[in-house]
């Protein structure tokens, strides 16, 4: 009896791809460095990433299960391509590797080659291409790994039976493990009797230390991934990041992959889970509700403030608030889109808060992607302290209104009613004193800090890619440093000024169709900085392509545009369809000049034809 023939595979666009370059090497190969030529036969995903991006942090926990599903056939290469001048570090980009478990090979791009030769505009992207080399996809944003794996099956089954497959072990090489107390920490919390509980990220553990800030007094949880709940060695997180201490003495944790609040008893070190599902929140979702019944998006950080709960709610880049006495939670500020925008919590834009700090009357909050130190008032006002947008940052001391920080993660409110910010991508203590507007530097030297805590008269910073926390005392006088200033680092796009065709790409993923049973399926929202940059064409709509109209008297700026597409199984016996909402924000920097394109595609799925 012979196997049937395969069914033929559907016509799809091929592009030949372009080789892989990039300045600093290869990660996780063992040492070797790789062509597309050494990948032939395999089916490559290329993962265009870079390690400040939240919504890249979501690709590489999805991009997991496929990679095991198809280890013999798959290939993922990660392309680290930087935003901030930090992440053009090498050592850098090997200690995110390690602190975000990426088992497969990465390409470190600072100088965005490869970025470039692939048209890239927006973190994140996945390309597929295929055995022969061809492109034969491309997605921007999170949320496509189903279809991926759709197309994945499809082209195994059609490079099989063209004898164009080659099956067999992938180039990923494990690093060898480092024997420190703690590896690449998030938070910590002084506890009532002097001890630290330091969230152990990259081990999926708590760890308790001695006042001494070095000794182990017991570990929580198993150190695998995971999400159980239990005591002792049952109990398991999965990249646990923010601690806050509650009145009856227990801790709550932000459990960032697990998109969860846990809860920790440290009497008898039972950990239970407070909120989310496990799953992670998507358009769509419930925004509030009973609090284990609602989806969580990357909780990064969490602080008592009025009574509450809140949340930095960093994957939809939000602040939700948990109520301990009724047991709900509920969106407290922000509306998903990304940005700096004061005004009400219900208009407010934020960009991966990500370190949350409460005083009687104010909320403070580090907003790393744009750099920012921001607050909230008891009536849910948000203001900005020190920061401007997406695509300025450095260390500047100075007013405010000047100075700058560089995706900071953490924030720390200091006896004297200042705030201690920990500028991570500055590797730095700074420090914004509300009263003079001022802001100087601390400290500096420290290795990625991501968090500080009171002690006394001292201050214990972690410093998070030295895997240790540093005691400091509090110096009367300012560091002095040299100010620098930088912007994001990506060419900009040439174009036309007066009428720009703005057409965002969307093709379903085979075997779907747009959901279009509610009303329309898609949605557009497009603006500009500055905002005088466009003249005509900003705001919401459903269409996935506009005219827009540049004013000439503009000679540069960004357009921010937020695409979201919905589509489901298309299977008429179904009546119960699988559906997925694809969903991504570009800021793509251009310049007008006379012969640059009128038109601007951007790919959310598919190929630009």
């Amino acid at each position: 009896m012979t196997d049937p023939a395969p069914a033929p595979s559907r016509r799809r666009a091929r592009v030949r791809a372009p080789e892989l370059t990039g300045k600093g090497g290869w990660l996780n190969t063992g040492g070797k460095q790789y062509s597309l030529a050494d990948l032939r036969g395999r089916v490559v995903i290329l993962d265009f990433w870079t390690f400040c991006c939240i919504n890249c942090l979501h690709v590489v926990d999805e991009l997991r299960e496929l990679e095991a599903k198809h280890r013999d056939t798959v290939v993922v290469i990660g392309v680290h391509s930087p935003k901030f001048v930090h992440e053009a570090d090498h050592a850098a980009v090997a200690d995110a590797v390690e602190r975000y478990g990426v088992e497969h090979p990465v390409l470190d791009d600072p100088e965005l080659g490869t970025w470039k030769q692939y048209a890239v505009r927006a973190w994140p992207t996945l390309v597929v291409i295929d055995p022969e080399g061809y492109v034969v996809a491309q997605h921007a944003g999170e949320g496509h790994v189903h279809a991926i794996e759709r197309l994945v099956t499809e082209l195994e089954a059609e490079h099989a039976a063209k004898g164009t497959l080659r099956r067999g072990d992938g180039p990923y090489v494990a690093p060898e493990p480092e024997p420190t107390v703690l590896r690449f920490p998030g938070k910590a919390l002084l506890m009532p009797g002097g001890t630290f509980l330091v969230s152990d990220t990259t081990r999926h553990q708590l760890v308790e230390l001695a006042q001494d800030g070095e000794s182990v007094v017991r570990r929580i949880g198993s150190g695998a991934r995971g999400f159980a709940d239990g005591t002792g060695g049952a109990a398991s997180f999965n990249e646990p990041q923010g601690l806050a201490l509650l009145d009856d003495g227990s801790v709550v944790v932000a459990d960032t992959v697990n998109h969860a609040l846990r809860r920790l008893d440290p009497a008898s070190g039972e950990v239970r889970t407070l909120a989310g599902t496990g799953r992670q929140w998507m358009r769509g979702d419930a925004t509030s509700g009973p609090a284990r019944a609602v989806n969580l998006s990357s909780p990064w950080d969490v602080a008592v403030f009025g009574g509450r709960v809140w949340i930095a709610m960093a994957g939809v880049h939000q602040l939700w608030a948990y109520d301990p006495a009724g047991g709900g939670v509920a969106v407290a500020a922000g509306t998903t889109d990304e940005g700096l925008v004061d005004g009400p919590g219900t208009e407010a834009w934020f960009a991966q808060p990500s370190g949350l700090a409460a005083t009687p009357e104010r909320l403070w909050l580090a907003d790393s992607e744009t750099s920012a130190l921001r607050w909230v008032d008891l009536d849910g006002t948000v203001h900005t302290a020190v920061g401007t947008g997406l695509f300025d940052f450095g260390h500047r001391d100075g007013p405010a209104g000047q100075a700058l920080l560089q995706h900071p993660l953490g924030v720390t409110a200091l006896p004297d009613g200042s705030v201690a910010v920990s500028d991570t991508y500055n590797h730095a203590l700074r420090r914004f004193d509300p009263a003079t507007g001022e802001v100087t530097t601390l400290a500096t030297d420290l290795r990625e800090p991501s968090d500080a805590v009171l002690a006394g008269d001292d201050i214990v910073v972690v410093e998070s890619a030295r895997h240790r926390l540093t005691r400091l005392r509090l110096p009367e006088d300012a560091v002095r440093v040299e100010a620098v200033a930088h912007r994001t680092q990506r060419a900009a796009t040439e174009v036309a000024s007066g009428r720009l065709q703005l057409d965002v790409i969307f093709e379903a993923p085979a075997g779907q169709k747009l959901d279009t049973r509610y009303g329309p399926s898609t949605r557009l929202l497009v603006s500009s900085t500055p905002p005088e940059l466009l003249k005509h064409g900003e705001g919401t709509g459903t269409e996935l392509s506009r005219a827009l109209e540049l004013d000439p008297s503009v000679p540069e700026g960004v357009l921010h545009v937020s695409a979201t597409a919905a589509s489901c199984d298309d299977d008429p016996a179904n009546d119960y369809p699988a559906c997925h909402v694809h969903q991504q924000d570009w800021g793509v920097p251009v310049r007008l000049t006379e012969r640059g394109t009128d038109r601007l595609p951007l790919v959310l799925a598919g190929l630009d034809a």
